[in-house]
């Protein structure tokens, strides 16, 4: 898939290019680990989405990856922040209302890379 808003190269590892997606999620909205695979071209690699968002700690420019939650709006990712409750505070510092680790309104804050952005 050629993505020019993307402009990321073909010969770019898995991990880049899951950050520079990543960097576009407009503040206050999300995505999901599914979402940034098919956007990239790996529709069945959900789960690596999460590896590397996983390492993507001390990057540069920052990756925001608070924004990716699971397919039901689920902070499940949340274990890999340091300190409790981060990701759920990062979020609702950009206006995200959380409840029980599940994003209220997804439907309404869900962010398609797809749709967004090709």
């Amino acid at each position: 898939m050629e993505n020019k808003t993307l402009s990321i190269p073909k010969n770019n590892d898995f991990f880049e290019q899951v950050y520079a997606l990543v960097r576009l999620i407009p503040n206050g909205r999300v995505t999901t680990y599914g979402s940034i695979a098919r956007c990239i071209g790996s529709p069945q690699s959900s789960r690596m989405v999460g590896w590397a968002l996983n390492a993507c700690h001390g990057k540069e420019p920052i990756v925001p990856a608070h924004r990716v939650v699971n397919r039901l709006g689920l902070l499940s990712g949340k274990v890999h922040f340091q300190g409790v409750n981060v990701m759920q505070q990062l979020l609702e510092s950009e206006g995200v209302i959380i409840k029980d680790d599940k994003i209220i309104d997804f439907d309404r804050l869900y962010w398609d890379p797809y749709k967004e952005l090709i």
